[in-house]
């Protein structure tokens, strides 16, 4: 389990510089950050990054670009720091955040976060009972889009970069104990590609235990 959060420190969000990289490295720097849901002034839900994905363009078979620019994946196209919210298997959503220069497909899935505040409220979105397994709450990328009332009518194309917006991601200054590398989970096409960034010994991490286990350690 992480560090208990201090709300002072999520005034403001990552800057979309933070963005305009290689979705590898966002990936890396991203873990200990901490998604916010607000609600006016107040913030209503917070929850630590610990596992991400990265995703690519015309050379990753997986990614949502990889057909090309279309209406549905147009985000992902730039200009950076921007949701892609999409439905899957007819039953959740996932959230993702778009990377790399304008005109450049790349973007990183988020696949478990680890509740902080609000964890009542997220509870009550996921009709989970307050003793039950809190690792169900946000393991995984329908769980915790979920938990956040996250969905592709109230949250696709909303910038993450701004902090007036009810959805942004912020730094509390949180110091990660360590990075591991694994190869993408719950996919067919380049599975093979080691692009799955966790923090090392997070019980929030998703996927089966054999996919919890680092083929590198990496910052990078």
């Amino acid at each position: 389990m992480t560090e208990p959060l201090d709300p002072a420190k999520l005034k403001s969000a990552l800057p979309r510089k933070f963005y305009d990289r290689d979705p590898r490295r966002v990936s890396c720097d991203l873990l200990g950050k901490v998604l916010v849901r607000t609600q006016g002034k107040k913030i209503t839900a917070a929850a630590r990054i610990v596992e991400v994905e990265a995703y690519f363009g015309p050379h990753d078979a997986a990614a949502h670009s990889f057909i090309g620019r279309t209406a549905r994946n147009a985000i992902l196209f730039g200009p950076s720091g921007f949701a892609y919210v999409y439905f899957i298997y007819g039953n959740h959503y996932c959230l993702n955040v778009s990377c790399l220069p304008d005109g450049v497909p790349g973007g990183i899935l988020f696949r478990a976060v680890e509740p902080l505040f609000g964890i009542e409220d997220m509870a009550q979105a996921r009709g989970m009972p307050l003793n039950g397994n809190l690792r169900l709450l946000t393991s995984g990328p329908g769980r915790l889009a979920q938990a956040f009332g996250i969905t592709r009518e109230r949250d696709n194309g909303k910038d993450l970069t701004d902090a007036r917006s009810d959805l942004f991601i912020a730094d509390d200054g949180f110091h990660v104990p360590g990075v591991l590398k694994t190869p993408r989970i719950g996919i067919t096409k380049s599975a093979d590609l080691p692009w799955r960034f966790v923090i090392g010994g997070n019980p929030f991490v998703s996927g089966p235990r054999k996919f919890q286990v680092a083929v590198q350690s990496s910052r990078h």
